[in-house]
């Protein structure tokens, strides 16, 4: 076997890491003759590597080992450097261990241990036990998998470099798995599903090299066909997006299982829109922005990846049609499964008369042909039945892959009518065919192997199996590519950095700052005492709205600081003097919007990703309803579109009960508007609120904001009426 080395050419971190990952000689730190210890895995693993590497064993304890030699220290190894050093060491030891590697050159290392530092307060000043690992491989242009990892098998190269005993051949095929989880690691090498690998990463705390290096790695292959990832953190965000970037444009599918939050929420908490993104916003902007199809649990991601690694796959023009077709022996079933993939958001094709004539030709008398197909009369032909259904929804141009949804049981009377049936029609028709399963406990594993080594996919569980049915389609209609945003303003950017950099940006100034990017603005005017607040009113005219312009009150309503639909002179001189008392002399004083739907447009800055754009349902609930679209910057109309239809205010906008239906275009024109002020402007600010945003039937006009300027602004901004 013999594979292209890049990394004798180049010290950089990416050569290192593909030093770390085909490494051809190995150290192996803390090895152990005693069975079951970590130091004696790691040697039988690594001797299963098909080539196995140069391997030298180091331990001061033992001269051999199983009529190996053992080598007291890395110091005294025949080789230096060597590619890999695997420290099976405790993490009092690890420091020296990674210090001696990283003077010897060694190229890259793999840390089992959680190195955590030792009982008791550190020295005043000193660093953590892993900060100091982590600079002292840096120095070095070292890659470090870990601490606290499994280490990972390269299967394509025939590399296993791992502690734990893992399945010995490794299975092999198109996945690239890296996974911040161990435990996550180890169940799905050991799955039974039709899944194999190209490599697969345990990467722990990644405390040097990050899953981004190694997914990098994974789509220099050509063997990697998916790339799995199972991430809770953003980590070196911006290779990271290149790497997703890169899959997009190779048509490489990036399914996606997080854990924890990229957006943590760190000094966004004052902001609706911080908090509103702050739970999951970064993922979900990320995979948004780069078609990643994001999981809800391992069972959707198992389901998911073998429908993408084994069977026929959804992509621009490779899966047309607009839905799914099922096929059903059980009527009860058959309702049970569309009831799921409503919830869930999978559409059935809406077949045509064609298909429609085919399937009353096979039924049974009393069965009705229609997408989701029960076809159990009396079994008799069930074989011939259940394989000319799935051709002929296949055949239907509205089908966009086909499913016998069964249980797949064992069949003790020894009969194979669903199985041959579904291979049977898999070899009349090019699009995806699967089996759906209801019950994973239930499926024949023999009968399962046989099909999915014919590429078809057995998918485990009704709600996840149509989940990853649903990836399919969104794959089948491609990613369109972002339209680059407008040129950036340079002038108006300096002009605005400035005022926030001042913390001027409040009241009437942060209104004319919305208006300057294209978003309308109620009408404002700023009063510090009863007859300028009259003054204000008499110019904008009847009736106002009256404001709290208190610095430091950032969310009005909470404190009762906001009072709507003042008619004349004697309200407002009324409630100038409530609001005087209690909250203090400053106002602001607002022209009345008409009533209509409210929306809150948003942004939030993610500390690994940058500005978030947030749109979501407005006014006073906006935080209990968490009615919210989080999307990366730069948003065109179609985006912008996209992220107010997958609200469910979005029903508001089109006209509820009556109500005349928003201006969409307006909407719209406030998000592409708020999109070019991050761009511009994102750097500068932690948050930015508008809420409410009234959408009425001509306009879309922003009435109240909030802005929160980045650490080292001192003054906070304030809010326009």
């Amino acid at each position: 076997m013999t594979h292209s080395c890049s990394w004798e050419t180049g010290g950089d971190e990416r050569a290192a890491v593909t030093a770390m990952l085909e490494a051809r000689s190995v150290a192996l730190v803390g090895a152990s003759p005693r069975e079951g210890s970590l130091g004696q895995r790691m040697i039988s693993e690594v001797a299963r590597s098909d080539p196995a590497p140069r391997t030298y064993l180091v331990n001061p304890r033992h001269p051999e080992i199983a009529g190996a030699p053992c080598y007291p220290s890395l110091a005294e190894l025949p080789e230096e450097p060597v590619d890999l050093v695997l420290l099976a060491v405790p993490d009092t030891a690890l420091e020296e261990q990674l210090t001696l590697a990283a003077r010897r050159g060694d190229r890259s290392a793999v840390i089992f241990g959680s190195a955590f530092d030792p009982p008791g307060p550190r020295p005043a000043g000193q660093p953590s036990l892993r900060d100091r690992l982590a600079a002292t491989a840096r120095a070095a242009g070292m890659a470090v998998c870990g601490a606290g990892c499994m280490g990972f098998v390269n299967v394509t190269h025939g590399l296993r470099a791992v502690g734990y005993v893992e399945p010995d051949p490794l299975p092999a095929g198109p996945v690239a798995l890296i996974t911040h989880s161990g435990s996550v690691f180890s169940a799905m090498l050991r799955t039974r599903r039709g899944l194999g690998y190209t490599v697969a990463v345990s990467s722990g705390q990644e405390l040097v090299s990050t899953a981004a290096e190694y997914a990098e790695w994974a789509l220099g292959q050509q063997e990697t066909r998916v790339l799995a990832l199972v991430l809770e953190a953003v980590r070196d965000a911006g290779r990271l997006r290149a790497v997703l970037a890169t899959a997009a444009a190779r048509d490489v599918p990036v399914v996606l299982l997080t854990a924890g939050r990229s957006a943590r929420g760190r000094a966004m908490v004052s902001a609706h829109s911080g908090a509103l993104a702050a739970a999951d916003g970064g993922w979900e902007a990320l995979a948004r922005g780069y078609g990643v199809h994001r999981v809800g649990d391992l069972a959707e991601m198992a389901d998911t990846l073998e429908l993408f690694a084994i069977g026929r796959r959804g992509g621009p023009g490779a899966a047309a049609g607009t839905g799914i077709a099922t096929v059903h022996d059980s009527g009860l079933e058959r309702a049970y499964v569309a009831d799921v993939a409503d919830e869930v958001g999978v559409p059935f094709a809406a077949i045509g008369e064609p298909t429609m004539a085919r399937l009353a030709g096979l039924l049974d008398p009393g069965l009705e042909p229609a997408n989701p197909l029960d076809v159990w009369g009396t079994g008799a032909r069930a074989q011939e039945q259940l394989s000319g259904a799935l051709t002929a929804l296949a055949g239907d141009p509205a089908v966009a892959a086909v499913a016998l949804a069964v249980d797949l049981v064992h069949e003790y009377d020894g009969d194979q009518s669903y199985p041959d049936a579904v291979t049977e029609a898999a070899r009349q028709t090019s699009k995806p065919v699967v089996v759906l399963s209801n019950l994973p406990a239930a499926i024949d594993p023999d009968v399962a192997a046989r099909l999915r080594a014919g590429g078809i996919p057995v998918l485990e569980g009704t709600r996840t199996g149509l989940l990853a049915l649903g990836h399919l389609l969104r794959r089948g209609r491609g990613l369109a590519p972002a339209p680059p945003g407008p040129p950036i303003d340079t002038a108006r950017r300096a002009r605005w950095a400035a005022v926030l950099a001042a913390g001027e940006a409040r009241g009437p100034v942060l209104a004319d700052l919305l208006h300057d990017y294209g978003i309308a603005v109620a009408r404002t005017r700023a009063a510090a005492s009863e007859e300028e607040a009259l003054a204000a009113a008499a110019e904008l005219g009847y009736p106002v709205v009256l404001k709290t312009g208190e610095p430091g009150i950032d969310h009005k309503s909470d404190v009762g600081g906001v009072v709507l639909g003042l008619a004349g002179p004697a309200a407002l001189a009324a409630a100038y003097q409530d609001l005087a008392g209690r909250l203090g002399r400053r106002v602001l004083v607002g022209e009345t919007i008409p009533a209509g739907p409210e929306l809150s447009l948003g942004l939030a800055r993610d500390h690994e990703l940058g500005p978030l754009l947030v749109v979501g349902a407005g006014g006073v609930l906006v935080e209990l309803l968490a009615d919210r679209a989080v999307a990366l910057p730069p948003a065109g109309p179609g985006l912008a579109r996209q992220l107010i239809g997958e609200l469910r205010a979005a029903a508001l906008l089109a006209g509820a009960r009556g109500q005349p239906a928003a201006d969409w275009d307006a909407v719209v024109a406030a998000i592409t508007g708020l999109s070019q002020l991050a761009a511009e402007l994102g750097d500068t600010l932690e948050a930015l609120d508008i809420n409410p945003l009234i959408c009425g039937p001509d306009r879309a006009v922003a009435v109240d904001a909030l802005a929160i300027p980045r650490q080292g602004i001192h003054q906070p901004a304030d809010q326009p009426a």
